[in-house]
């Protein structure tokens, strides 16, 4: 095998290394986009929402409660509110 045949399939497969790096970055930039739009989409739904009189605050917190298991979530409300009564931030 001659050294020019030993160069092909290296050349190919660093054709073939480049060509994959190159769609996994665009394919990244693609989702990074979508991740813009849909993160703007979710800006205005909040602006929404307040215009119409609700609570962001309150309605991120619920957003991020209802992405828990209930168990996490009630085992976390437990420790919240025995925390609350020892600091007396609750009647007994």
């Amino acid at each position: 095998m001659s050294a020019v045949e030993k160069e092909q399939p290296e050349a190919a497969n660093t054709r073939f290394a480049k060509d994959q790096l190159k769609a996994f970055v665009e394919r990244i930039e693609r989702l990074e986009e979508e991740k813009k739009t849909i993160s703007e989409d979710i800006r205005d739904v909040y602006a929404e929402s307040k215009a119409n009189g609700f609570d962001t605050k309150a309605l991120r917190a619920v957003i991020r409660l209802r992405k828990q298991e209930p168990t996490e979530r009630n085992e976390q409300q437990m420790i919240l509110e025995t925390y609350m009564h020892a600091l007396g931030m609750l009647a007994a």
